[in-house]
């Protein structure tokens, strides 16, 4: 049985020039059917995982996304058919915590989920709640006429190109076999058109090998995004940076690293498909490129203050009455900005009603 490095080396002896570019390698690493991290089916999050999510503190994040999603419900007149639509729903915990929230609401829950070990595990934690499943974003390009998108640290996993300043100009950074086991980077020309518009616009004053990451899955997904049917708000929280933080000297060497029993190295061409790969969202990239197709900016900020203003009305509903231990330490792991609060951003964007 193969392993996911002979089956690299095997696509990389396979090409004329003997190398790949890494946003090829990436995708390989993570979402082989077999051998990549996230291909063969849910993992593990939390204290027995990888990493946590905002979704492993507990079920607090998806009761203040479903009076979220229940606020633009209301603002948009209490249409019939209102959906909630989650892209990433991982095993499916994110969605029962909405819907638990949102008992007695007779909302539609939509997963866009391609991978059918992901399908069938979701399916057996929502055994009983109305969910359907799409495979991707092409499928919302009529239905629903009204929702609620969320998604949870989704960017930050999407394949990634790597490119270098050389002094002179930036180049992209390929993987080719270095030894009979390991691999290594070697820079070279762009290797697509997409990639050549994108590095035009980058800073040319940047310490010589600064290191940039080039998230052009990212900039499809959101103009595929925009091209749905559905008018209402999408929310994305993930782990991002400013453009202009990118360029800061402290991150000469990049974004990218990979995780492992939540510990963090950037030895990203190492243990290939038995680690995750992740780099930090280009936020401004991603808000030009949104504004850009019809969305609109409504909310960015860190994370805990997204989601302080989020709870200010459930809080004073409470008239004084202190939350139970087990939600305040939720409430304080998600806000607090010496645990999740800073280290996450969150982008809220409206999508009018499509021409």
């Amino acid at each position: 049985m193969s392993s996911l490095p002979q089956i690299l080396r095997a696509k990389l002896a396979a090409t004329p020039s003997g190398r790949l570019p890494f946003a090829q390698v990436m995708e390989l690493a993570l979402y082989h059917p077999e051998h990549g991290y996230y291909g063969p089916g849910p993992l593990k999050i939390g204290r027995q995982g990888d990493f946590f999510t905002s979704v492993s503190v507990g079920p607090l994040y998806g009761k203040l996304l479903a009076m979220r999603a229940l606020q633009d419900w209301q603002a948009l007149g209490k249409p019939a058919g209102f959906t909630i639509i989650e892209q990433g729903a991982h095993d499916g915990q994110l969605a029962e915590d909405i819907l638990s929230a949102l008992e007695g609401h007779n909302f539609r829950y939509l997963i866009v989920e391609p991978n059918p070990a992901y399908r069938e595990a979701q399916a057996r934690r929502l055994d009983g709640h109305p969910v359907h499943w799409v495979e991707n974003l092409a499928a919302l390009k009529s239905i629903p006429l009204h929702a609620f998108f969320v998604c949870n640290e989704l960017p930050d996993a999407f394949p990634v190109h790597l490119v270098r300043w050389n002094g002179e100009r930036w180049e992209e950074m390929f993987v080719e076999p270095d030894g009979a086991e390991a691999f290594r980077f070697i820079p070279g020309s762009c290797s697509c058109e997409d990639l050549e518009a994108e590095v035009k616009h980058l800073p040319h004053d940047l310490t010589t090998g600064h290191v940039l990451e080039i998230n052009l899955a990212m900039l499809a997904w959101i103009r595929d995004l925009a091209q749905s049917a559905f008018r209402g708000s999408i929310f994305i929280a993930d782990y991002g940076l400013d453009a202009e933080e990118f360029y800061a000297d402290a991150r000469a060497e990049g974004t990218i690293r990979r995780y492992r029993q939540h510990q963090m190295d950037g030895h990203v061409l190492e243990d290939l498909g038995g680690c995750d790969l992740t780099t930090h969202v280009n936020f401004t990239r991603l808000i030009e490129e949104a504004l850009r197709h019809g969305l609109l900016q409504r909310e960015y900020d860190l994370q805990g203050r997204v989601l302080g203003r989020m709870a200010t009305a459930w809080i004073q509903s409470l008239e004084g009455s202190p939350l139970d231990p087990a939600t305040m330490r939720q409430f304080q792991s998600l806000t607090h900005p010496a645990l999740m609060g800073r280290s996450f951003r969150c982008l809220i964007l409206e999508k009018p009603p499509s021409p």
